[in-house]
């Protein structure tokens, strides 16, 4: 579904972000991306919609090689991958109706959205995709009037209502409490599992990743060194990604905030760790 073929980003600095990177990712499969920071995650992410040019090196996605794309085709296929963003990227001025219907603007023509007028049809998916975040009350208040947790349910119905084949997301916890955070995470999970939506999450809390998400990518110096099972990130694995520490420990707090997750999900990440 998505393939990364030799993806290189060397910037005019001389600094070398992305080492000739091989990925493969699945319909409808969660990756994690972890790593130190300056390992390159976000590059990776801005190289796939091509916010950041990739220097060599291709972008399929279902065979669509997004790297050699002119200026129009690749307008055309960010329609089909959804960005999340760690500061919400929000208009703090407009509704969150208004943000989230912003989503539609590749599918509709200038003078539409410049007067911010929608089809039908997408003005009741927005209400749909925000009554399943949990919005449907907030519709009209002020995107500053929201908390930060609310603003990141906004920007992923946002990113949903373009109707993606691809979901990245960067730091889409950075900013948040440990309640808060899992609960981001399971919903980004439980919505793709429902779209069958793949998705690519670059995060530093690895202990969230584990509790979440079922492959894992560890990024250093640009160049994957880990991709595979939260369970295989061992101390040993983590002193490679990371450099030295004392990784038996299991990170303060992990049992506490929202224990929706159930005890199973914690074992499984004190185990690990």
């Amino acid at each position: 579904m998505l393939t990364l073929k030799a993806l290189t980003k060397r910037y005019k600095t001389g600094d070398l972000a992305l080492d000739s990177v091989d990925l493969e990712v699945a319909r409808g499969q969660v990756v994690a991306l972890i790593g130190p920071s300056g390992a390159g995650k976000s590059t990776m992410i801005r190289c796939i919609n091509r916010l950041v040019e990739p220097s060599s090196g291709d972008v399929e996605l279902d065979g669509e090689v997004i790297t050699r794309l002119g200026a129009g085709g690749l307008r055309r296929a960010r329609r089909r991958m959804g960005m999340i963003f760690q500061e919400y990227a929000l208009v703090e001025r407009l509704s969150v109706m208004e943000n989230v219907l912003s989503g539609r603007l590749g599918y509709v023509g200038f003078w539409q959205s410049w007067f911010r007028r929608f089809p039908g049809t997408d003005i009741a998916e927005a209400y749909r995709l925000l009554q399943r975040v949990g919005l449907e009350d907030h519709y009209d208040k002020r995107a500053d009037e929201l908390s930060g947790g609310q603003r990141q349910r906004v920007g992923i119905a946002r990113a949903l209502i373009q109707d993606p084949a691809l979901l990245l997301v960067d730091e889409p916890t950075a900013s948040l409490d440990p309640k808060t955070s899992r609960q981001i995470m399971r919903l980004i999970c439980e919505l793709c599992a429902e779209r069958e939506l793949a998705a690519i999450i670059n995060i530093h809390d690895v202990a969230l990743a584990q509790l979440f998400v079922g492959r894992i990518v560890g990024l250093k110096s640009g160049r994957i060194v880990y991709d595979g099972p939260p369970d295989g990130l061992t101390p040993e694995v983590l002193t490679t990604i990371y450099g030295e520490e004392d990784w038996t420990l299991a990170k303060p707090g992990l049992s506490g905030g929202d224990t929706g997750g159930g005890s199973g999900e914690d074992e499984r990440v004190a185990g690990a760790l």
